[in-house]
């Protein structure tokens, strides 16, 4: 747990500092850049949640006399579930489900057909879409930074397209999708290693939670047999 200062107090004449601590976990997400008709970041990367209300006259605050709160600040909590392999994670937040599937465990290297093992793993995610009754679903590639970026596009952007097509297959007509490939763009690992390298090529699919769903706390661990957002 993290203590993380959320407020500053400020009088008539100058600014005094106040420190109120909560314990929030929060893991970022990384940043990075991408096409110039593509967001800035992947859509469902981060969120945002109403601040809650404090109490700016509660003798725990400590503020000098005369000293009023400044707006609070939340920050979201991330749940993140690794498989022993490292071959799938799964994040949850408030708003959203993700889960990052490595590469090696979909396609042939430097293919984008799928493997006869990616249908159960592409299948529970699925599952877990019609769950959370998503119909809004998220399909994005990436790559290491190893090779030319515009092959990595390239090669990002057909694996995204293929696990699409089998999502597809399991959900119903009346969800949308968002297709697309990032090279090798937001990292979630050192590219400097060949085990960084490994994660950071994947396949991401993400969908926002479902409105029955109690948030972070109440979700599963990862699917099956070694998933890798």
């Amino acid at each position: 747990m993290t203590h993380v200062p959320l407020t500053r107090a400020r009088t008539g004449l100058g600014t005094a500092t106040a420190t109120l601590t909560a314990l929030v976990l929060l893991l970022a997400s990384p940043p990075a850049s991408a096409d110039n008709d593509d967001p800035s970041a992947p859509p469902g990367s981060t969120t945002t949640s109403p601040p809650p209300e404090v109490d700016s006259n509660s003798p725990g605050l400590k503020l000098a006399d005369g000293a009023t709160l400044a707006p609070a600040k939340v920050l979201d909590i991330k749940s993140v579930v690794e498989d022993l392999g490292g071959e799938e994670r799964r994040e949850d937040t408030n708003t959203d489900v993700k889960f990052a599937l490595q590469a090696e465990v979909l396609f042939p290297k430097d293919s984008a057909k799928l493997n006869p093992e990616a249908n159960a793993r592409i299948k529970a995610i699925a599952e877990e879409a019609k769950a959370q009754q998503a119909t809004d679903v998220r399909v994005f590639g990436f790559t290491d930074n190893l090779g030319s970026y515009g092959h990595g596009k390239k090669l990002s952007r057909e694996r995204a397209e293929a696990v699409h097509d089998k999502l597809a297959g399991y959900l119903g007509p009346e969800v949308t999708y968002s297709v697309r490939g990032y090279s090798e763009d937001y990292p979630i690992a050192d590219n400097g290693s060949e085990e960084g390298r490994k994660k950071n090529r994947r396949v991401e699919v993400s969908f926002p939670r479902g409105a029955a769903d109690a948030g972070p706390g109440s979700a599963g661990g990862t699917s099956g047999e070694e998933p890798t957002p």
